[in-house]
């Protein structure tokens, strides 16, 4: 089976022992490709180091993740942008959000750096990969605006309600990424995407080095998981794996214009 994981970070420091066969082991796997989300501007020099290492297979995206701000996040984001001038290597922009769970002290500087990303965004007609969590409320807020000038792009790590799912899905080009919490004993996750999301409307991911999928659950997530997540996906849409997987690719292949 054919995949493509929209979201890994296998540029981080806990794949810096053995990068070369997580990717193998990805590719083994069935990736055909591997999506970087930036996290700031540390992120991005070996989130684009991999993809010289691995053209074609890996591809960058820019971004300001809402909880890794800087003292003075405006100027991150000046320097960011000067980045996305003609021929740029970004297939979205990403991962940007709104992450109100822990600490909601600069919940108005969350909200600013979001707004100024989703502007990239529209105006560079790319997609955005979007991190949202306890901001439900706040997401929606900010998007409606642009709702029909932007290019589309993955709600990440989806696992809201079935009622969630249907708001954001109003959203035209947009999908949800599911990864291992859809496998998990006790997620809701399943029930919601069998009520509410049509299979069109998804594509996995990992969130590598995060939330690997059971049974490695706790342990370092890598992409080569993403079989467990389609199979997983498989019975909730009562279709084969493979069928999950040619889906789920081209939806991919369509949102990042792959």
């Amino acid at each position: 089976m054919e995949f493509i994981d929209t979201h890994t970070h296998l540029y981080l420091p806990e794949f810096d022992a053995d990068r070369p066969d997580v990717v193998a082991r990805a590719v083994g796997a069935g990736a055909v490709g591997l999506l970087l989300p930036g996290l700031d501007e540390a992120s991005l020099p070996p989130a684009l180091a991999m993809c010289r290492c691995w053209p074609g297979l890996c591809r960058p995206m820019l971004g300001l993740h809402p909880t890794e701000l800087p003292p003075d996040p405006m100027a991150a984001l000046d320097r960011l942008e000067r980045l996305l001038v003609p021929g740029h290597p970004f297939v979205a922009i990403g991962e940007v959000g709104i992450d109100l769970y822990w600490d909601t002290s600069r919940r108005e500087e969350q909200l600013a750096v979001f707004r100024r990303q989703v502007a990239w965004a529209a105006a560079w007609q790319l997609p955005l990969a979007i991190h949202s969590r306890a901001a439900h409320a706040e997401l929606i807020d900010v998007l409606a605006p642009w709702r029909h000038r932007l290019a589309g792009g993955v709600f990440h790590c989806f696992g809201g309600t079935a009622d969630e799912a249907r708001e954001l899905l109003g959203f035209p080009g947009f999908v949800l990424g599911i990864g291992g919490v859809v496998t998990f004993k006790k997620s809701a996750l399943p029930e919601v995407l069998a009520g509410a999301v049509p299979l069109e409307r998804i594509v996995v991911e990992t969130d590598a080095p995060y939330l690997a999928p059971t049974p490695h659950r706790g342990r370092r997530n890598e992409s080569a998981y993403v079989p467990l997540v389609l199979e997983r996906l498989a019975e909730v849409y009562g279709c084969p794996a493979g069928e999950v997987a040619r889906v789920t690719t081209r939806t991919a292949r369509a949102v990042f214009r792959l």
